[in-house]
């Protein structure tokens, strides 16, 4: 059983129907795909590093099969009940971290997230920040995304 918006284990993630068809689009068009993620729940205490890695290794792999690469997935463990950190979004390290390593114009650059604090650190480095319900496809964006 997980704990509330906390997903932890592989065999309780599920990619939303369409979203392999979705991120191929993206990538088709050139883009390149990250994923930026607070696991808040290793600071309190809920779940491990191993747990996350186990669980974005999963996702990474139902991915990879669909021939979706990442340039990175990053997560940041810390939570603000037990203290702040920089690279927990709404701060914006992780998102410097990925547009600098790997060259990326911010202002050619898009964020997805179903939390406003996906995106103000988005839209704080110059990028378009798209705020989306849970656990939805995003194939409704991909008219809005510059081709």
């Amino acid at each position: 059983m997980e704990l509330g918006d906390y997903v932890w284990k592989p065999e309780n993630f599920i990619l939303c129907p369409r979203i392999l068809e979705n991120l191929q689009e993206l990538r088709d068009r050139g883009y390149l795909l990250a994923v930026i993620t607070n696991q808040g729940g290793i600071a309190k205490g809920i779940y491990t590093h191993e747990d996350v890695n186990s669980t974005l290794n999963h996702m990474v792999s139902l991915c990879r099969e669909a021939g979706i690469e990442f340039v990175e997935v990053m997560y940041s463990p810390h939570h603000d009940t037990v203290g702040e950190s920089i690279s927990r979004k709404p701060d914006s390290l992780m998102f410097e971290r990925i547009l600098y390593k790997h060259n990326i114009d911010p202002q050619k650059s898009f964020m997805i997230g179903d939390k406003e604090r996906d995106i103000i650190p988005a839209e704080k480095l110059g990028m378009t920040g798209f705020l989306i319900e849970k656990n939805v496809d995003i194939e409704y964006l991909l008219a809005k995304i510059p081709a």
